[in-house]
């Protein structure tokens, strides 16, 4: 509830035989839409015929029946859904991108951030390059379309373009014969894959997706795999992988991914109620009811309560009905906004100490408004810990948080921010405690540069969300 914006998710279906892909794939977006509530898409594969939709909305408007029925059967199908961290919130900038070469037809979906995105945009614009979006994905796209031209295969042009991609992408990649989906050589963001029953293969940005698709998780990426899906059969492709120090980003774990996903053998939930367990050992109070922020902040407050024998309570309740793209009239009536989504239940918190849990804390006006309510609703109290450590430095990985600027905990001591919010105690998680969330990683393996400022690539000297919406590169106004 503070203020972050989810990861979009990214799925792909491969069946030996013309099978209900493009519902499967429906059901697998249902499964991902807390990665991204902006647009969507589908795109389907019936022996090389591709049909695809895709619209600004939720999965549940966007695919009507009229339009599930107007994709019939297919041997693959590739879906996604948006939250973007580079362009504007547009019908044009949703995915599944199609794109026609001279080589086939081939359909991307793609989550994370280029570091070089603008770069690359700008080198190949120079070479008459023509860009329908404003997306660093479109970008992706026409590396890899370019590579094939002269490669043998698509998974070669994907390998090719991968020497020159750098940043975060997870990608799932559709051909006329294949499904390709390929991993990052960091391992920014998560990519898994399994197999139903009937031998269909299924990758998605989550395993809690596959549940949903009746597929059996078989096991995540690699940093920098590539894996080819063709002829009823699945290989994979590692020339990309063991150069790069594994950085997962550890905030999938804090508030990203869905508590029944399992992400590289850990669990999400068990690592949120490990959050909750530090934080009641690094921050330690006298306290009645441990309370947590719906929805990712439930578990770690479940976390606190165990480790510190606080009972637990359920004391804010969350409107379950209204969208994360639910959009206030007005500036004067946003303070009404948080009313309109959580309700304070006041026999949990009335004349309590509350321990109040939440995911994080980034430019503080949510929290801030959990904390009045609280108090409006009689808590004594609050005592307000939050299961990450302050943001202090951008994420250029896909995390919408483009600037320092906009974070409370780069102007504020921890003990401003708390009189700021008007808590009576605020305790972080510690970036050495938010690196042990998971017990088979040993603290390694993760990126908390948002954090720390430990950034595991180069950072980019020019990149934010509309960074492709101005001026054409390279041309000025006369």
């Amino acid at each position: 509830m503070s203020g972050l914006h989810e990861e979009c998710g990214v799925l792909g279906v491969f069946a030996p035989v013309p099978a209900e892909v493009a519902a499967m794939t429906y059901y697998g977006l249902f499964a991902l839409q807390h990665r991204g509530q902006e647009s969507c898409g589908i795109a389907v594969n019936d022996g090389g015929h591709f049909t695809a939709y895709k619209d600004v909305g939720l999965v549940n408007d966007v695919f009507t029946p009229a339009v599930m029925q107007s994709f019939g059967q297919g041997c693959m199908a590739v879906g996604h859904c948006r939250y973007g961290t580079t362009g504007s919130n547009d019908r044009v900038n949703a995915q599944p991108l199609v794109v026609n070469h001279t080589k086939g037809r081939m359909a991307l979906a793609h989550n994370g951030n280029l570091v070089n995105s603008l770069e690359l945009r700008e080198a190949l614009e120079l070479e008459g390059g023509i860009f329908h979006t404003t997306t660093d994905s479109e970008v992706i796209s026409y590396v890899i379309t370019k590579e094939r031209i002269t490669a043998s295969s698509v998974e070669d042009a994907v390998n090719r373009a991968m020497f020159r991609l750098k940043g975060a992408y997870s990608l799932v990649v559709m051909s006329s014969t294949k499904l390709i989906a390929a991993r990052d050589e960091h391992g920014f963001r998560p990519l898994c894959y399994g197999k139903t029953a009937e031998g269909l293969y299924v990758v998605a940005s989550e395993s809690c997706a596959l549940t949903a698709m009746g597929a059996e998780l078989e096991r995540d990426l690699l940093p920098g795999e590539i894996m080819v899906f063709e002829n009823g059969g699945v290989r994979s492709l590692r020339d990309h992988c063991g150069k790069r120090e594994p950085s997962l980003c550890v905030f999938e774990f804090i508030y990203f991914a869905r508590p029944d996903s399992v992400i590289e053998g850990c669990s999400v939930h068990e690592a949120r109620l490990r959050a909750g367990a530090f934080l009641a050992l690094e921050h330690p109070v006298q306290a009645d009811v441990v309370v947590g922020v719906p929805d990712s902040g439930i578990d770690a407050a479940i976390g606190f309560s165990r480790q510190s024998g606080i009972p637990y309570g359920v004391g804010l309740i969350k409107n379950r009905y209204i969208g994360r793209t639910f959009i206030a009239p007005g500036q004067e009536v946003r303070a009404d906004r948080i009313r309109i989504k959580l309700n304070p239940i006041e026999r949990t918190v009335a004349g309590k100490r509350v321990v109040l849990i939440d995911d994080s804390i980034v430019r503080g006006n949510t929290s801030g408004r959990i904390v009045h309510l609280l108090r409006e609703a009689g808590a004594k109290e609050i005592h307000l810990r939050i299961s990450a450590p302050p943001f202090l430095n951008p994420c250029y990985y896909g995390t919408d948080i483009d600037s320092r600027e906009n974070l409370i905990a780069s102007h504020l001591t921890t003990e401003e921010i708390c009189k700021e919010l008007g808590a009576d105690s605020l305790g972080f998680l510690s970036v050495d405690n938010v690196t042990k969330l998971t017990d088979n990683r040993g603290g390694r393996g993760f990126c908390t540069a948002c954090f720390s400022g430990d950034y595991p690539t180069e950072v980019p000297e020019r990149l934010n969300k509309t960074q492709f919406e101005k001026e054409p590169v390279g041309r000025k106004r006369p």
